[in-house]
């Protein structure tokens, strides 16, 4: 059986609407849209406060699911995956107000007033997430709730835009901090923060039909045929990690785009304060497994330096640049990608630079030896992630994986392969979009099996490359990274 399926992936700086052609023994993926997400700044009466245009991305998914019925008449399913931790709140059904974005000023002050009522040790017994000051509980303290009567995480709005049905999807869910390591709203710890019991809807696993596209919406939208929308695993990451084609007891993964996550896969969350204190976090991803794993900056250092290059005319061809970042000398010393200072957008050259002056170290002095900088950088830091994940875990790190963008950097590949001191496995570019896909196609019957099965569709056609370790292995303290 063959079918066509579209699934709409909404990373944090763009989106794609992209067709999968599903048949016995190939899966093949297309874009069909590609479009920017660029942040809106609103003055609130005390600043401009910094928010996501979520109306204009709609309509570019409208426009993409669009253009894939014109070629695609017969289009099965849709689904709709994106970062996580975002919401919007809606009265009445409507949307009140645009949904801020988790750069935003304001998330520090929340998590202070969290951690007033609750201690980071008991929130991570609970909850078992990470702590990042943007995190959906917290972005919630700064909400006046008392004139609203839902919240929808970014996917799920979206979901509720196409259908008219409200849910909230599981591996979202588990990024919010609400959602209790039993798989069930935290309902005490909601009322201890002032969270309104039953502000998200029911809990729903990937995998459920939500029904057709509203009919008003398609004809307006120029959406063609009766595609299905269906929930997926709806975290872009827990997506990501579906299309990794790893045997799960011996591989670290990292999923490498705006930011990285660097993990592994288990059964069972890891709650020890030895996790807590490394930041690890425990997060579902499909058919109920643990996605455990670090959140560290990832390719966004890269693309806010090249924006601010662009915006002082210089023209960026971002191979050329990657060439001549390789036959660069590696920096003096690798800097902190995770840094609070790089968290924000604007010039992210003349931070690096202060970053490197402030310590008398020697600060890369052109475009690409910068760029040299920022990919040994993450790549220090990722083999910090793939070590610890290992070592908490208990998996071996015979392979890592990289899937998303980090997989066409053939620099960043090689430089983490030498500090692990293991394979890199490079791909699929689209592992996100594709896993979206994988959970679609069981949906609607075109594939089945679980998710090792699933993984069995990912040949060797969707990867980009292997790299093997050169010379002796540094990661950890032997890695010299520096932090401040």
């Amino acid at each position: 059986m063959t079918g066509h399926l579209a699934a709409v992936d909404l990373g944090a700086t763009s989106g794609r609407v992209m067709v999968a052609t599903v048949a016995p023994g190939a899966i093949d993926i297309r874009p069909v849209a590609r479009f920017a997400n660029e942040p809106v700044y609103l003055w609130n009466g005390r600043r401009a406060a910094m928010h996501w245009d979520l109306p204009g991305l709609f309509r570019h998914v409208c426009d993409g699911l669009a253009e894939a019925t014109r070629r695609h008449p017969d289009l099965l399913g849709v689904g709709v995956d994106s970062w996580a931790v975002d919401y919007g709140l809606l009265r009445g059904g409507a949307l009140a107000g645009l949904p801020h974005h988790y750069r935003d000023a304001r998330c520090q002050d929340g998590a202070d007033r969290v951690h007033h009522r609750i201690t980071h040790r008991e929130l991570y017994a609970r909850n078992g997430l990470q702590f990042l000051p943007f995190n959906t509980l917290y972005q919630l303290t700064e909400d006046d709730l008392t004139a609203v009567d839902q919240a929808l995480l970014i996917p799920d709005l979206m979901n509720y835009w196409l259908t008219g049905t409200a849910v909230t999807e599981r591996t979202n869910a588990s990024t919010t901090g609400l959602l209790g390591v039993h798989g069930r709203w935290d309902d005490d710890l909601m009322a201890a923060l002032n969270i309104p019991p039953g502000l998200f809807p029911a809990v729903v696993d990937p995998g459920t039909d939500l029904g057709p596209v509203l009919p008003d919406l398609a004809a307006s939208a120029g959406i063609g045929g009766h595609p299905r929308v269906s929930t997926v695993a709806s975290h872009d990451t827990a997506s990501a990690v579906i299309a990794v084609p790893m045997a799960p007891e011996a591989a670290v993964y990292i999923s490498c785009g705006t930011w990285a996550l660097v993990g592994v896969e288990l059964e069972r969350p890891v709650l020890t304060e030895a996790a807590r204190s490394a930041n690890f976090t425990n997060e579902v991803g499909a058919d109920g497994r643990i996605r455990f794993l670090r959140n560290t900056m990832g390719l966004w250092l890269l693309s806010e330096s090249i924006r601010h290059w662009e915006r002082d005319g210089a023209d960026i061809d971002l191979d050329v640049l990657l060439e001549q970042a390789a036959a660069c000398r590696p920096p003096a010393e690798v800097f902190d990608t995770d840094d609070p200072v790089f968290a924000t957008p604007g010039d992210m050259p003349g931070r690096i630079n202060a970053w490197y002056t402030a310590r008398g170290i020697e600060a890369p002095p052109t475009m690409a030896e910068t760029v040299r900088a920022i990919i040994e950088s993450l790549a220090a830091a990722f083999a910090d992630g793939v070590e610890a994940a290992s070592l908490l875990s208990g998996t071996a790190a015979r392979t890592v994986h990289v899937g998303g963008g980090g997989a066409r950097n053939a620099l960043l590949c090689r430089l983490i392969a030498d500090r692990v001191g293991a394979p890199v496995v490079a791909g699929p570019v689209e592992a996100t979009a594709l896993g979206n896909v994988l959970v679609q196609a069981r949906t609607h019957g075109l594939l089945a099996g679980d998710l090792e099965a699933l993984r069995a569709h990912v040949g060797d056609s969707l990867l980009v490359g292997r790299y093997a370790p050169r010379g002796v292995a540094r990661t950890g303290a032997s890695s010299g990274r520096a932090r401040s």
